[in-house]
This record gives structure tokens, C-alpha cells and sequence, in this order.
């Protein structure tokens, strides 16, 4: 059953399982839009779509890339807390975007991390921007103050993608990184997305909301 966030949404969009429901015409077809929550048999095509930034670049700094028993383990862990969405065409996964602890110590609780993956034909297209805005509007739901988003110097358009969307380097470290035969440094990018105030709990859980 879909969170109470997902269902008012949902609710008023007319769908039952999806943030966002688009239908976008071209000559050629017409190509069903969703934004929704990832699911365990999700993994196979977010795994594929991962497989390139490992194998292939430094966006990400893993070696190897992880087993579909690795990733749902991951996955699990993540969404007990927090969001985590796919972007869809045609019943097909071509994007996923979720939140995560930013830092373990419990005075850190009300930040957050923010990663996001396209194929390669969803891109400059939009679909990160509007995956950000709904993962960012959860995690202000949950109670969250701030979002980080963590970016190697391998993939400068992402920062400048942050940027543009109001986040702001607050952090580099230098020649951090080692892949592919060169060093690379990792950027830490901010984004407030509430008043500090004085937080009475912890963030809550996401399907709490």
C-alpha cells in the first residue's frame, strides 16, 4: 500500500500508484509518463542503468558494480527512511532518483543526501529537475532542514546542474578519488530546504508521511 503522501497525490492526479502521470504526444506515438515510488523489480533496470557510471566513468567511484542482491539490500535500507522514485515511459524505468542519511550521528538527522541516475535518453530532458522536486518535497515533509548532493569533478555538468536548481558547493576535497588512471576531487553541494527553527522530533519516516 502507497504512503498516505503518495495516495493524496495520486488522488488528485486521478492514478493509483504514481506521483505523476503525463501523456506526451509526438507524430509517432503516444508515450505514458510516470513519476513513481521504486520497487524491488525495479532493480534490474536500475542496475543497468547504473552499470554505465561504474564501469565506464567517475561519477561514481565504485570499482565494481554491485550484485542485484547488493543493490536490494541497499535498496531496502534506504527506503525505511527514506524516498525513492523512478521516472517511467511506457512501463520502461529510464531514471531513478532517492534520498539517504546524510551523516550517521543523530544530531545530523535532519539532513539528507540526494543521488540521482538517467539513461542516457532521458537526460537534458527535464526528468532529473522534476525527480529532485519531488524527492525535496518529501524530505521537507519528513522534517528534514537541508540536502546534500555529493559530485566527483568527473561529471562538472551535474554541478552546474545542482547550481541551477539553488544548491551551492560548500566543500571541496582534492584529489580524493582514484579511477580510470586519474585523481578526482569530490564537491559537497547544499540546499536548504526549510527554517532551522528548533526542531520537537526527528524527521519521521517517509511512508508516514
Amino acid at each position: 500500500m502507497n504512503p498516505p503522501f503518495i495516495q493524496s497525490i495520486a488522488e488528485k492526479n486521478k492514478i493509483s500508484s504514481a506521483f505523476r502521470l503525463d501523456l506526451c504526444y509526438n507524430a509517432k506515438e503516444v508515450v505514458f509518463v510516470a513519476i513513481r515510488t521504486a520497487r524491488a523489480a525495479d532493480i534490474p533496470a536500475m542496475l543497468s542503468i547504473y552499470r554505465y557510471f561504474v564501469e565506464h566513468t567517475a561519477v561514481s567511484f565504485e570499482y565494481i558494480l554491485p550484485t542485484q542482491e547488493e543493490f536490494l539490500h541497499r535498496f531496502q535500507a534506504h527506503i525505511a527512511e527514506y524516498p525513492w522514485l523512478v521516472w517511467e515511459e511506457n512501463g520502461e524505468v529510464l531514471g531513478y532518483a532517492y534520498a539517504g542519511r546524510a551523516f550517521e550521528r543523530a544530531a545530523y538527522s535532519w539532513n539528507a543526501e540526494i543521488s540521482c541516475y538517467l539513461a542516457p535518453e532521458a537526460r537534458r530532458r527535464g526528468i532529473g529537475t522534476q525527480l529532485y522536486a519531488q524527492i525535496e518535497e518529501i524530505l521537507t515533509k519528513q522534517g528534514c532542514r537541508k540536502v546534500f548532493a555529493v559530485v566527483t569533478s568527473a561529471n562538472e555538468a551535474s554541478v552546474r546542474f545542482h547550481e541551477a536548481i539553488g544548491y551551492q558547493t560548500m566543500a571541496v576535497y582534492k584529489d580524493v578519488g582514484y579511477k580510470l588512471g586519474q585523481w578526482y576531487d569530490v564537491i559537497w553541494l547544499e540546499k536548504q530546504l526549510m527554517p532551522l527553527g528548533m526542531p520537537e522530533t526527528f524527521p519521521i519516516p517517509w511512508k508516514k508521511i
